[in-house]
């Protein structure tokens, strides 16, 4: 009997909770006259009412009231009327009728900053939200109060204070004066920048990296962007800068302390790929981050897949700025084998590049590229000399590194060689790239991309491979295979073309979080003839998955000129 007893109570208990979580209390609040952001407050300050009856809201009712109360002189009603009454039902509710009544309303409004920092524009407006007849807000006035704190101690003023801080409020006249005088006393300034922790690079660089000068005045925007500089610079693990106002000397300059830590020396990286374009494609690459004082650097770089095999090194000279500026020594060997065919190039390139970023986002390289090249195409072969100083300009711009909404991509480059300078022929190639992604609706994305390439030459049969255009394959114009679009010899090898036109529009529609489906249309060639060009069509759907490293494409294209049916493409890699 006592087990049987013990059972019926357990199930009476699970009964009695599974129907109190059924008849949880519902709140409702009826404002008159209406004003949904303050019906709001008040149901924000009530919260929820859990799992109480109508006697439980009964004896709540008071509590109810006095934070009905609160909510409401917080926005300015200081004479409401508030009725609280508990009613049965499924489920119980609590029900508060309340007539606000005539608001408080600002009369007097001091909002004034003395001192130093009166001049500057950060503390100057400050009383936008505080203007005469406004209804009154304490959120507005503790708002305004703790900019102004926050805004001197991010500047320096850190002897600040506020002589006058007052919110008086008459609720009988309906009225509230607001008094906030600010003293912000001498603004301090940042001092001389030392470095500890034994950093593997000269001092001498490190100071290059300060973006301010000893006797500048204290901003906290600066010491943030002396600690990305130093996070950027690849030569620590971690970066601490550390300064207080009460080590100030007698000119009110703080001192910066900046303790670090060194980062290992050397990194070593390899990864797979895939795409249909060069199928498996293996990648190794190898880093030093500093070799001297003057933190020079240098690495070297492999890529392996069917069609391409090449490798690389690199040496880096810092410049100044050195996060900015850099002096690049690169060479490399690559050996293609060209759209599938018995053509083939191996391409051997050395000499100097000059990489510079801009405060406007543009990137600029300037090169001085030597390259030899041995190559077949077809039936010909050849050999060629170029010695081509060149330009490349790039611009990013985009809401998030791997999956942006919205964002665009520019790239010129322009090379030329001279026949008699180190080169065998005349030649003037120049590409240009844009690639623009929107976002509207949340789930609806269009992207499009424009390609075109051109060689200026008198002598195009002697222009090496790697100097001509190759149209088609998934970066290019989908449903046809890669390096297939361009002009062929007698035998129908694949030789390239002078110029090139290659364009894509795309619309993407998000079905899931990181899922999309994708429509498609791509049009373009490689081709000799720049009057009448004759480009190539296909159209396509596709499936895309944004992943930790970006977004994976896998596309069927159906090419509307020519044979071959639908074509299949995966790839994976930034959509801009």
């Amino acid at each position: 009997m006592r087990k049987s007893n013990w059972r019926d109570l357990t199930w009476a208990g699970v009964l009695a909770f599974v129907c109190t979580g059924v008849d949880a209390a519902e709140l409702e609040v009826h404002l008159s006259p209406t004003n949904r952001d303050v019906r709001q407050n008040v149901v924000n300050h009530i919260g929820t009412l859990g799992d109480q009856d109508v006697e439980q809201l009964q004896r709540y009712a008071r509590i109810a009231r006095a934070q009905a109360e609160q909510a409401l002189q917080a926005l300015g009603y200081y004479k409401s009327q508030i009725e609280v009454d508990a009613q049965e039902g499924q489920p119980p509710r609590l029900v508060l009728n309340i007539q606000t009544g005539p608001p408080v309303r600002l009369r007097q409004v001091q909002v004034r900053v003395e001192g130093e920092a009166a001049q500057l524009k950060d503390f100057q407006g400050l009383g936008e939200d505080l203007k005469s007849g406004k209804i009154l807000n304490h959120a507005q006035y503790e708002e305004v109060k703790q900019h102004i704190l926050t805004r001197a101690s991010q500047l320096g003023f850190f002897k600040g204070h506020f002589t006058r801080q007052q919110l008086l409020i008459d609720p009988e006249a309906e009225a509230a004066d607001v008094f906030l005088i600010y003293n912000s006393g001498p603004r301090y300034r940042l001092g001389a920048v030392s470095f500890e922790g034994n950093p593997p690079v000269s001092t001498r660089l490190l100071q290059r990296l300060v973006p301010f000068q000893t006797g500048a005045p204290y901003d906290s925007e600066q010491i943030v962007a002396l600690n990305q500089a130093l996070q950027s610079s690849n030569y620590f693990s971690s970066v601490r800068v550390d300064t207080d106002p009460d080590q100030a000397d007698s000119q009110q300059q703080i001192p910066v302390k900046v303790l670090l830590s060194a980062r290992k020396p050397r990194s070593l990286g390899l990864g797979l790929g895939f795409s249909t374009d060069v199928g498996p494609r293996l990648r190794f690459d190898w880093s030093r981050y500093w070799s001297n004082p003057e933190g020079h650097r240098y690495g070297a770089e492999a890529e392996l897949s069917a069609p391409r095999q090449n490798v690389g090194f690199w040496y880096e000279v810092p410049r100044a700025p050195p996060l900015t500026s850099k002096l690049r020594y690169a060479g490399g060997y690559q050996y293609e084998e060209i759209a599938g065919t018995d053509s083939r190039s191996s391409l051997l390139t050395l000499g100097p590049e000059w990489h510079q970023q801009f405060e406007s986002g543009w990137q600029r390289v300037l090169s001085l590229k030597w390259q030899q090249e041995e190559y077949r195409l077809g039936n010909d072969s050849g050999e060629s000399t170029l010695f081509m100083p060149g330009i490349a300009l790039n611009y990013k711009k985009s809401n998030h590194p791997i999956d942006p909404s919205h964002g665009y991509r520019l790239e010129f480059k322009l090379t030329a060689a001279k026949d008699g300078f180190l080169s065998d022929m005349d030649l003037l190639h120049g590409e240009f790239l844009f690639k623009g992604l929107t976002t509207v609706w949340d789930r609806h994305r269009f992207l499009g991309r424009v390609q075109v390439g051109a060689n200026l030459t008198d002598d195009y049969h002697n222009v090496p491979p790697s100097q001509r255009f190759f149209a088609g394959g998934d970066q290019s114009v989908r449903g046809y295979d890669y390096q297939k679009l361009s002009p062929t010899n007698s035998d129908g090898d694949y030789v390239g073309g002078r110029y090139l036109v290659a364009a894509s529009a795309e619309y993407q529609y998000s079905i899931a979080d990181k899922w999309r489906i994708a429509a498609f249309v791509d049009q373009g060639n490689a081709f000799n003839t720049p009057k009448e060009p004759s480009l190539n069509t296909s159209v396509g759907f596709g499936l895309r998955w944004v992943s930790p490293v970006g977004p994976i494409r896998v596309d069927l294209a159906n090419p509307l000129d020519g044979d071959g049916g639908v074509r299949f493409h995966f790839s994976m890699g930034p959509e801009l």
